[in-house]
């Protein structure tokens, strides 16, 4: 106790300052506060300044301004820059600073946004390459974030070939090229294809260069059309054109390649700039007319697809790229004009006879009715003179019916030999197209391939009847069916017909007869082998009275002297009477008159 001494406390200790941690205070903490403010930025609240990346995490992002706090920045502002690392400058716009925690408020958005406008433009003018974060799609393309600003990039832009999944690139970021500013609606375009496309050109003037005629390369399938297939062969396109991708017929080219498939090729053709190339696939496989069979000879039998059809005839595929042509005259024995879609259809399965075949032309001519036997080979044992047969009516003319016994075997039945009775002025008041109709062989002509037929002689002639029947002279009731300028058609009994000229049409009374009127007819002539009956009406009533004055002549003949021995009676008479006689002759004179 008596080492310790007693030692008076500072009188002026600012106690009060100790406790809240403030070790310097009067004059020299001022001098303290002016050199720690000396070492520190000046910033001003709604000023744009650079910063640095001091930390960041899942959240957040702290940079360090030179300012006597840090500020604290959401990282989803830094979404079109995933490359963001501690140590990076950064762009931040003050918003506040020291708000009620006393904290720094900045931005980095607004950094962006506050400079956007001017940098979009400097990278326009210097061909600048910028990085962007693609946002979203839209309508023909993509929303890029640059600088802030939304921009848009057209789909075509953002590859040499064609996008088919937009999606896939939402949320990447990548570099572009400012290709376009509308300066009064602050439009941006932007493209990522732009900057590859000076690369690709370089290596496609090194492509072109080495170009030949019949040089393979390997290339991939950019894109399938209707008309063929675009070849990427490398920063160069070519096009195989659908009939180039295989021997055989193509009717879509996404049977024989798919999208992104890697095939070689061969160089068929280009433009003297070499910027339209024609390629082709199938030249690196043998034609398959080089590949067919040497046995293969006219006359075989072969099978085949149908492939394509026309009204002349239809083409059919034996092999792939190998093909024949049936004519539409070869289908069938039958020499009716019809068409091929008759007999056939694509893709029908069908087996031909080879008519003709010419390998260098690479030819083929095929026929199917000769798998069977040509009907007119043995016409005369099918179809001899006499028999009967049922055909179907295929045609009209004017003069017959065109029919068809079997196909291949048609005949003429002419309109004199549909009927016995009624007159036939067309086929078509007889029969109709398409309807079955009996037949009789009349007459075979094998080098014109045509039978002439007939439908009536199936029955017997009825005219040998009705010329017992229609005797001249005799009287039928008939009545009037059609009237002509040179008379009327009459029918009379058993369906038989008869004509009458219009002086034969009057009645008794004088006047004419009329249609459908039932009057008795007298035959005046009846004609077997023209089957004619010509009739009259009027020859009735004046016969008749013919014949009533023939019969009263004769009976006044049988009743009187004759005339001439009567008036012989009166000259004898006269020569030996007196003038006192005269008046016994007039009685007498006068008897004669009156039995006249």
């Amino acid at each position: 106790m008596e080492n310790l001494k007693n030692i008076a406390p500072v009188e002026d200790f600012n106690w009060d300052a100790y406790e809240k941690g403030d070790t310097f205070e009067g004059a020299v903490r001022v001098d303290l506060e002016k050199a720690y403010d000396g070492t520190l930025n000046k910033v001003n609240d709604r000023e744009v300044v650079d910063g640095t990346v001091i930390s960041m995490n899942k959240r957040e992002v702290v940079v360090n301004i030179g300012y006597k706090s840090d500020g604290i920045i959401p990282l989803n502002e830094f979404r079109y820059n995933p490359e963001l690392k501690v140590g990076d400058t950064v762009e931040v716009y003050i918003e506040n600073q020291e708000d009620k925690k006393g904290q720094l408020v900045l931005s980095h958005r607004k950094a962006r946004a506050a400079r956007s406008w001017d940098r979009v433009n400097a990278a326009l003018e210097n061909e600048e390459i910028i990085k962007g974060f693609i946002k979203c799609r839209t309508k023909g393309g993509m929303i890029v974030d640059v600088f802030g600003i939304e921009a848009f990039l057209p789909g075509s832009q953002i590859d040499v070939k064609p996008i088919r999944d937009y999606d896939v690139f939402v949320g990447k970021t990548m570099e572009f090229k400012v290709v376009k500013i509308n300066q009064e609606f602050k439009n941006v375009v932007v493209s990522h294809k732009a900057l590859i496309e000076a690369e690709l050109e370089q290596q496609k003037k090194e492509i072109i260069g080495k170009l030949e005629k019949g040089q393979v390369l390997e290339g991939t399938v950019k894109n399938i059309t209707s008309y063929g297939v675009f070849i990427d062969l490398g920063g160069v396109d070519g096009l195989i054109h659908i009939t180039d991708l295989s021997w055989g017929r193509v009717s879509d080219p996404k049977e024989v390649v798919e999208l992104d498939q890697k095939l070689n090729v061969v160089i068929l053709d280009f433009d003297d700039e070499k910027k339209r190339i024609a390629l082709g696939l199938k030249q690196l496989t043998p034609h398959p007319w080089d590949a067919l069979s040497a046995e293969l000879k006219v006359g075989d039998k072969v099978k085949g697809k149908v492939v394509v059809m026309a009204d002349y005839g239809a083409f059919i595929e034996i092999a792939a790229g190998v093909e024949g042509l049936i004519h539409v005259s070869e289908m069938s024995w039958s020499q009716h004009l019809r068409s091929a879609q008759d007999f056939m259809k694509v893709g029908d399965e069908v087996e031909a006879v080879v008519l003709t075949l010419d390998r260098e032309e690479r030819k083929m001519s095929l026929g199917i009715k000769q798998l069977k036997q040509d009907p007119w080979e043995t016409i005369e044992e099918k179809y001899p003179v006499g028999s009967k047969h049922t055909a179907k009516v295929r045609n009209f003319t004017n003069f017959g019916v065109f029919v068809e016994i079997e196909e291949g075997v048609d005949g003429l039945i002419h309109i004199s030999d549909l009927s016995w009775t009624k007159k036939v002025k067309h086929p078509s008041e007889f029969t109709q197209i398409g309807a079955d109709i009996d037949v009789q062989v009349l007459e075979i002509d094998k080098e014109n391939r045509r039978l002439s037929l007939g439908h009536k002689q199936l029955e017997e002639n009825p005219w040998d009847v009705f010329e017992t029947v229609f005797t001249v002279g005799s009287v039928h009731e008939g009545t009037i069916i059609e009237m002509l300028d040179k008379g009327a058609v009459i029918s009379l009994p058993y369906g038989v017909e008869g004509f009458a000229t219009p002086k034969h049409l009057v009645k008794e009374d004088g006047s004419q007869a009329q249609l459908d009127e039932k009057l008795d007819f007298k035959v005046i002539e009846f004609n077997k082998d023209a089957k004619r009956i010509i009739l009259s009406h009027s020859r009735i009533f004046e016969d008749v009275a013919k014949a009533e004055e023939r019969a009263e002549k004769k009976a006044a003949k049988k009743s009187s002297p004759k005339r001439e021995d009567a008036a012989l009676a009166i000259q004898n008479q006269a020569a030996s009477t007196t003038l006192g006689d005269l008046d016994a002759l007039a009685a007498l004179k006068e008897q004669m008159e009156n039995n006249k």
